[in-house]
């Protein structure tokens, strides 16, 4: 009876319409075929998601273990001293000047998006994205109310943005910011210093504010290319706001310690806001975190060197697959690639579903979840280079035979219609 009473409860309870105008992540809802893959002894290479597999450092850990209090207690909402001197110190080593009290303490550079947007936007406002973007920035920004509306790029250019009158025609009176990942999520982008200036100018013209997420900022592999952080820019401070994290830096990402930082005391002021609502960001990791001020400079370089490689070796593969169209990216640890199908989440859910090559296939990301112009990514994909050169080469050989069989499978009877 108490079954029956619950079932008919479940029946007539109302779901919010937030909730179900929220998307699944791109990244994340194919795990459940993957997983049911692997029960039937398939190995998955997973390419869809920027985990690192690299270790995280001893230093994160030996802060860990340096936390000698008998009680975990409530840390201030702004962030223990000792991590927000921390991150003081490092962005000082990176030509930029902070003081820490332009520094927020938040979990993960996700909170640091959403808080930004909550201070800065009200119902009905818009925010401009280049597109392809991170697919939890559409979240996010609906959380807060607000409308992303995309600045379209496309991969014959390298996604690199378009020109300034392009961007222009997309601002209103309900425009409130640009925002942008730097080295770009999802296609390892990194925009030059004309871009950024060009941004900086828009901003300063449509009194807007920038949101600079730049948690791939030590991703940058080729010397000709040059990262600028947008917080450089002097004369944009009173309107810049960057976000960071440690997740890719230090391979850390279940730590979920990022920053929000800005020369705006007034908005930070607000942000504050938010921090104090939630508390405080886990006490014991952000001891932790402080501590990986110590990581050695070699622990760096040897990272960068790995995933330059895993780039090359990814691209080169992607390149030479007939049909497959990408460019070499810059920085972060993605690369976005057009394939030779006729709709990419079909493609993707079927290399888990049906088919494997000598027991293998792979997971990959669909690129719709990258896009807010309906039908555009439809034969994209974005790979990640997160994992290690085998799974990476096995990975490929598992894709070319697969376009094949898909190709033979679908498209050929389409054409034969």
């Amino acid at each position: 009876m108490k079954t029956k009473y619950l079932s008919m409860k479940e029946e007539n309870m109302k779901i919010s319409k937030r909730a179900e105008e929220m998307g699944y992540s791109p990244i994340r809802k194919l795990i459940p075929y993957a997983d049911e893959a692997e029960k039937r002894g398939v190995k998955v290479y997973k390419l869809n998601i920027g985990q690192p597999n690299i270790v995280t450092p001893d230093s994160f850990f030996e802060g860990l273990h340096s936390y000698k209090e008998k009680i975990v207690k409530y840390s201030d909402s702004r962030g223990i001293p000792s991590l927000l001197e921390s991150f003081v110190r490092s962005y000082r080593q990176s030509g930029i000047e902070l003081e820490k009290e332009d520094i927020l303490i938040t979990q993960g550079g996700s909170e640091a998006i959403f808080f930004t947007l909550m201070a800065i936007c009200d119902e009905g406002d818009e925010v401009l994205v280049p597109e392809p973007f991170y697919s939890n920035y559409s979240s996010f920004s609906r959380f807060a109310g607000a409308k992303v509306v995309p600045i379209s790029t496309s991969i014959e250019t390298g996604f690199h943005l378009p020109k300034k009158e392009e961007i222009e025609a997309l601002i209103t009176p309900k425009t409130k910011a640009i925002m942008f990942s730097n080295p770009v999520n999802p296609t390892g982008t990194v925009f030059t210093e004309k871009e950024i200036r060009m941004i900086g100018e828009l901003a300063i013209e449509h009194d807007l504010y920038i949101i600079g997420d730049e948690v791939y900022r030590q991703f940058v592999y080729d010397d000709e290319t040059e990262f600028l952080s947008v917080m450089k820019l002097d004369h944009l401070q009173d309107r810049v706001v960057i976000v960071d994290s440690i997740s890719k830096h230090y391979s850390a990402c279940g730590a979920r310690i990022g920053l929000v930082a800005s020369k705006n005391h007034e908005l930070m002021a607000q942000i504050l806001k938010f921090c104090q609502a939630r508390l405080c960001v886990s006490t014991i990791e952000q001891h932790s975190a402080a501590n990986l001020i110590n990581t050695m400079n070699s622990y760096f370089e040897d990272v960068k060197l790995k995933y330059k490689n895993r780039r090359d070796l990814l691209f080169s593969y992607l390149s030479r697959i007939p049909g497959v169209v990408c460019s070499r990216p810059e920085g972060a640890f993605y690369i976005i690639a057009k394939l030779p199908v006729d709709d990419s989440e079909k493609f993707a859910k079927w290399l888990l579903t049906d088919y494997s090559y000598e027991n293998m296939t792979l997971l990959i990301a669909p690129g719709p979840g990258f896009y807010m112009t309906p039908g555009k990514g439809k034969q994209k994909v974005r790979f990640s280079f997160c994992t290690n050169v085998d799974d990476i080469e096995n990975a490929m050989i598992v894709l070319k035979r697969a376009l094949v069989e898909y190709q033979r499978l679908f498209l050929a009877e389409k054409e034969a219609q």
